[in-house]
């Protein structure tokens, strides 16, 4: 009997005769492959919408891998928060209704709330600006007491976590909050209302299908979930109770998601223009700026966050790490990536594939670096990466406004790195710690590159400056002790 890694490994090594239903293998499914390999990722579906028609779909590798089943047209995947996207939606239909307003207290229609939580608004548990604590634990992904009832009760008795509007801190009570107030204005269930009012105007029948029971639900060719442990492939199952399903409970296929993206951008399920531009319109802190849960996530709308940027702003539903819808609203461009891999992250991946449609997204020329490293890109591939540092050091002279960070230099040598540019991501870290002489992270880097390259010496040599300049750098002491007492 085959072993369960060994399907892992024959559904993998089967990508490369994956099926795309709207044309033969291109050099989008050998991207796609690639990160999939890279990132160990067992299954994986693909659909593409540009210019408002569907223009790539593809299935990858396994659903299954106990049973070697592969991924499917059919094949249904848990969304996980993609799910809070849907709900942006209900309560923006809310809205337009004139059922609700975004700014109005969340007592407005909700009866028995904790009288710090009268003030918070509707846009402010859309965007978890709301200070409302966490009727979850995070880290440990469970209610924070024995049951739901217990859980609600506690929660109501914790402080807040900060004045609303303050900052932005991920936060499931919020959505469990906007469950209750589409049950309470729709007169029906929050699933019922998404399912009437998006699944059903749009076609999903898989997605209706599958519900929101997420990974404990029985769904018809479901995507089974996986993580890994230790290093070992393993079965993830999680659970929401159902009033929190708004946070978490849908499932669908990356065909089904595009048909809504679609419908959304054809003011199928809006009546106004204005809605749409809301549901991606980032919420502001108090301080005017907004928050969001990285450098490139910066910014969280209605249940949907966003790179808010010069360069191809988007809207990025993503869910548990394994799942994103990301929206290039300027562009025209929407692509679906679904895994069933927790970890196997395609939001950082997807801009590269928007890549292949917008040439200007293309990490090779230069999408995402800021101006003083496309100055410096500039200069590079004209004379050439070997002369990274008189290029730097010229550009210093005669240009007031060139100064790259150490981050952005580290980031791009291993941008470098991931397009197998071995030679010229080595001269970016060398520019590095030429320029931040005191930046352990940067030796760490250099050791990182040369031990790549296979030059032991000079790997060790870097890695022993790194500890110096930290000596709390675990990295580097293991990879010291390793490179000593290896050949």
């Amino acid at each position: 009997m085959m072993d369960f890694k060994r399907k892992l490994v024959a559904g993998l090594m089967c990508l490369s005769l994956c099926y795309c239903a709207l044309g033969q293998a291109d050099s989008i499914d050998v991207f796609v492959q690639e990160r999939m390999q890279q990132r160990r990722i067992p299954g994986l579906q693909l659909a593409i919408v540009r210019n408002g028609q569907l223009v790539k779909k593809g299935n990858y590798g396994l659903a299954n891998v106990q049973d070697s089943i592969a991924v499917s047209d059919k094949t249904v995947f848990t969304i996980n928060s993609i799910t809070k996207a849907f709900v942006g939606v209900a309560i923006l239909q809310l809205a337009e209704q004139g059922k609700l307003h975004l700014s109005a207290p969340i007592s407005t229609y909700l009866d028995s709330l904790p009288e710090a939580w009268r003030s918070v608004t509707v846009q402010q548990l859309l965007s978890h600006t709301s200070g409302i604590p966490d009727i979850v634990d995070e880290e440990e992904a469970v209610l924070i007491a024995p049951s739901l009832e217990a859980s609600w009760q506690k929660v109501r008795t914790m402080p807040m976590d900060f004045v609303p509007g303050a900052q932005f801190r991920y936060n499931q009570t919020n959505y469990l909050l906007l469950g209750r107030i589409i049950d309470t204005l729709s007169g029906m269930s929050f699933q019922a209302f998404i399912t009437k009012e998006q699944l059903e105007k749009v076609g999903m029948p898989y997605t209706v299908r599958a519900g929101f029971g997420a990974t404990m639900a029985v769904i018809p060719h479901a995507a089974q979930g996986y993580t890994y442990r230790r290093g070992v492939l393993s079965n993830m199952f999680f659970a929401f109770p159902a009033a929190l399903q708004t946070a978490a409970g849908m499932s669908a296929t990356a065909e089904e998601l595009a048909a809504w993206v679609m419908a959304l951008q054809k003011g199928q399920l809006f009546t106004r223009q204005a809605s749409l531009d809301s549901l991606w319109k980032p919420a502001l802190l108090n301080t005017g700026k907004t928050g969001g849960f990285s450098k490139q996530l910066n910014g969280y709308a209605a249940g949907w966050p966003v790179m808010t940027r010069s360069e191809h702003p988007a809207a990025a539903a993503v869910g548990g790490g394994r799942s994103a819808v990301i929206i290039y609203p300027k562009d025209d461009l929407a692509i679906i990536v679904l895994t069933n891999l927790m970890g196997g992250s395609p939001e950082s991946f997807i801009d590269e594939l928007a890549g292949f449609f917008i040439p200007g997204m293309k990490e090779a020329n230069g999408f995402g670096l800021s101006a003083s490293l496309k100055a410096l890109k500039l200069a590079l591939d004209k004379e050439g990466y070997k002369k990274a540092i008189p290029a730097a050091s010229r550009l210093q002279q005669t240009n007031k406004d060139f100064n790259p960070t150490e981050a952005e230099l580290n980031g791009w040598g291993y941008q470098l790195l991931g397009q197998k540019r071995v030679a010229d991501a080595l001269e970016l870290f060398r520019l590095n710690v030429h320029l931040y002489p005191k930046s352990a992270n940067a030796f760490d880097s250099l050791g990182e590159v040369y031990a790549e390259l296979g030059n032991r010496e000079l790997a060790i040599k870097n890695y022993e400056q790194s500890l110096k300049l930290n000596p709390q750098n675990k990295h580097a002491e293991q990879q010291v002790r390793t490179l000593k007492t290896t050949k």
